[in-house]
């Protein structure tokens, strides 16, 4: 049975968060959700307790406790209740709507709505205690009439992003110690930067080490060691596992042609694709496609 909170928030949507930009909930209860497995237009937090199976990308998380999920427009989602018993709060956002300041650049940067880290942060009673009063903040700053209450808002928004990292540090996460961790991380960025993968007609540009490196000004070689000391993996692994991600998104939710995705990544002829993508993944495009439901 689809809980008429969740029915409310799904139609209230377009009304409240593409208008406003903002917009925060009380969760509760099973929710079949308004929306197939795919990519959102908005961030979304959620403080939740229950038990559930969230699907992140290609990743499958079983979760049965309290924590915080993170999703972004870059990654595919969708989350299955397995209990009747869940409850928490929703944030979600527009880009926009978090713009000005250095807020967007935080935003952007932050480890927590990056491709390849887990999108979720397990939490204890006290954590969960403290969460649970800036979402009971926000819920009670929308509905007033506060003049400044967008940039209240933001603020609790920030504070969840920072209170996230000091519970759960992130491996790898930017420090800025050396000239390695530097290009590792303008590295990752300028990778990120080209997905998701909208249009046909503007392919990938950057697809291997040496054109990340021409890019950054810096010799192959050079971002090659800095990224495998950083990361642990080469710079050519994380580039055919993103390439590789977005391939499969595109596969499972467009109705592109599997020439089309070829051409959009930045593969001068299909049969190039066809050949990349059973070496990463094992499987073809079409046979990846057909298995999925």
């Amino acid at each position: 049975m689809i809980n008429k909170t969740e029915t409310t928030v799904a139609r209230s949507y377009t009304s409240d968060l593409k208008l406003k930009g903002f917009k925060v909930h009380e969760i509760s209860g099973i929710s079949n959700p308004s929306q197939p497995h795919g990519r959102r237009d908005f961030y979304k937090i959620v403080l939740v307790t229950g038990d559930m199976i969230i699907y992140h990308g290609d990743e499958t998380i079983e979760m049965n406790d309290t924590f915080l999920f993170f999703a972004n427009p870059n990654i595919p989602h969708t989350v299955v209740d397995r209990s009747t018993e869940k409850k928490g709060y929703a944030c979600l956002f527009t880009e926009a709507f978090f713009s000005g300041r250095e807020r967007t650049e935080i935003l952007q940067n932050s480890p927590l709505f990056r491709f390849g880290v887990s999108p979720v942060v397990r939490l204890n009673r006290e954590q969960a205690a403290f969460l649970t009063g800036l979402f009971q903040k926000m819920l009670t700053v929308h509905r007033s009439d506060y003049h400044y209450k967008d940039e209240l808002l933001r603020g609790c928004i920030e504070l969840i992003l920072h209170e996230a990292l000091s519970i759960q540090p992130l491996q790898n996460e930017l420090r800025q110690k050396n000239a390695a961790t530097r290009i590792t991380y303008l590295f990752m960025e300028l990778l990120e930067r080209q997905f998701p993968v909208d249009s046909t007609g503007d392919p990938l540009k950057l697809r291997t080490a040496q054109d990340f490196a021409a890019t950054l000004s810096v010799h192959v070689n050079y971002l090659n060691r800095s990224v495998s000391a950083v990361t642990g993996k080469p710079t050519s692994v994380h580039i055919a596992e993103r390439i590789a991600s977005e391939a499969k998104a595109l596969l499972r939710h467009t109705d592109w042609s599997v020439a089309d995705i070829a051409y959009s990544l930045g593969f001068e002829y299909p049969t190039y694709f066809n050949n990349y993508f059973k070496r990463v993944t094992g499987a073809t495009p079409r046979s990846f496609r057909t298995s999925k439901v």
